[in-house]
């Protein structure tokens, strides 16, 4: 029987498989964040040959997990979830402030605000003590999450799974590629997803950066590609 505080969306009170499933509500492609309309620089990547099928696929979502956003994120997702549990608005404030530093394209800037302002609308209307204020996405998870008591590292392989998902998504539509193969990515880069959650579990800021350079250029040069079908 399911736990009467659970029920209740009580603060704190998901554990277990109930948090699995709230996780798995929170990123599933279907919670109107608006994720399957950004390509986070993949659209431009397609349309200058960059990326032309499932390995050079593979290897850009890759890097774009261990060397670009999706580790800066996790690592602000990590650390986010510490201030919000221990209630520290400046170190909390400071993570969301830096979160929108690091956007390197103003595509990339859009992309993680509206992902995070749509994620916070929705989620606070459903679970009120998740707060609804905007946020830079990853920060607007950590408040949540905080705010529900989740597991930080079940929170972050999720969280990952779904950048790299998003991405692989994008991919099929745009290279294209077969569906088949498109699970076939995305579950070659599953350990690398547990590997970065766990890694990010302990991570400092001082720790956060990378070198996605091609990605960064791909973001800005979208701004002004003539013919898109993404946001970014």
């Amino acid at each position: 029987m399911t736990d009467p505080k659970i029920a209740a969306g009580a603060p704190g009170a998901a554990g277990g498989a109930e948090a699995a499933l709230v996780l798995a509500t929170w990123f599933s492609p279907s919670y109107p964040v608006g994720a399957y309309s950004y390509s986070h620089g993949l659209e431009w990547a397609v349309e200058s040959g960059a990326v032309t099928g499932r390995a050079t696929a593979e290897t850009w979502v890759r890097g774009c997990l261990a060397q670009g956003a999706g580790w800066t994120d996790a690592v602000l997702l990590a650390r986010g979830m510490d201030a919000a549990q221990a209630g520290d608005d400046a170190p909390f404030d400071g993570l969301a402030a830096l979160a929108e530093a690091l956007a390197p394209a103003r595509e990339r800037h859009l992309e993680t605000m509206a992902q995070g302002a749509a994620f916070a609308r929705v989620t606070g209307a459903v679970w009120p003590e998740a707060g609804s204020a905007p946020l830079a996405y990853p920060l607007a998870v950590a408040r949540a999450a905080a705010a529900r008591g989740l597991p930080p590292r079940l929170v972050l392989g999720f969280f990952l799974h779904g950048f790299a998902a998003n991405l692989v998504s994008a991919a099929v539509r745009l290279v294209p590629l077969g569906q088949t193969d498109g699970q076939r990515i995305l579950a070659a880069l599953l350990p690398l997803c547990e590997e970065l959650a766990e890694r990010a579990l302990s991570a400092g800021e001082e720790e956060i950066g990378g070198c996605t350079l091609l990605a960064d250029i791909a973001a800005m040069r979208h701004e002004t590609q003539y013919s898109r079908l993404f946001r970014s």
